[in-house]
């Protein structure tokens, strides 16, 4: 058995992630081509599956041998300014885990509290007392889903794919003129 047909670890899977990560953040790869690549990377199975998607990405020099591109004049004039979403020096976004967790949560929250607020209303009005506590199956049902999703995408990366798509978007509404997302 040769080497591509070898089953890839979660950390292979992983480090080719970083690399790209890295390219990313080198300006070798644009978002669309980085998405894409990490969702093969996370979805490969051997060595084989991972092996292409670096082979037209240079190693990473070491720090000492890194210098800064300068760019030609003029080379930014005329740029799209895109409001990019913070990427730390790992090329992970920054803050994609608190932001992917209140996309997810946030309408659950707010349907809850909208229910219960009913529902204590509607506790409030009755002249047989409290009653059963209705919003319960509403809460119920649609927390247990979400606590077993929120679980998947946590262990899965979800936030950093997340956070690469909301990137994107906000690149391509920059470059159609579009001010609002």
């Amino acid at each position: 058995m040769g080497r591509e047909e070898m089953r890839a670890a979660d950390a292979d899977r992983e480090a080719v992630a970083e690399r790209l990560r890295v390219a990313l953040n080198e300006g070798r790869l644009d978002l669309a081509e980085f998405d894409e690549r990490l969702g093969r990377a996370y979805a490969a199975k051997t060595y084989g599956d991972l092996d292409p998607l670096l082979t037209d990405l240079p190693d990473v020099a070491p720090a000492e041998r890194q210098r800064l591109a300068v760019p030609a004049a003029g080379a930014v004039q005329g740029a799209v300014v895109v409001p990019e979403w913070p990427v730390g020096a790992d090329g992970r976004y920054l803050d994609a885990t608190r932001r992917w967790l209140i996309e997810n949560w946030a309408p659950y929250l707010g349907v809850v509290g909208m229910v219960v607020a009913i529902w204590a209303l509607q506790a409030v009005q009755s002249d047989d007392g409290i009653g059963a506590f209705w919003p319960g199956w509403v809460a119920g049902p649609w927390g247990i889903f979400l606590v077993i999703a929120t679980m998947a995408g946590l262990a899965n990366g979800e936030p950093q794919r997340w956070a690469a798509k909301q990137a994107r978007k906000r690149l391509k509404a920059a470059e159609d003129g579009d001010s609002d997302e």
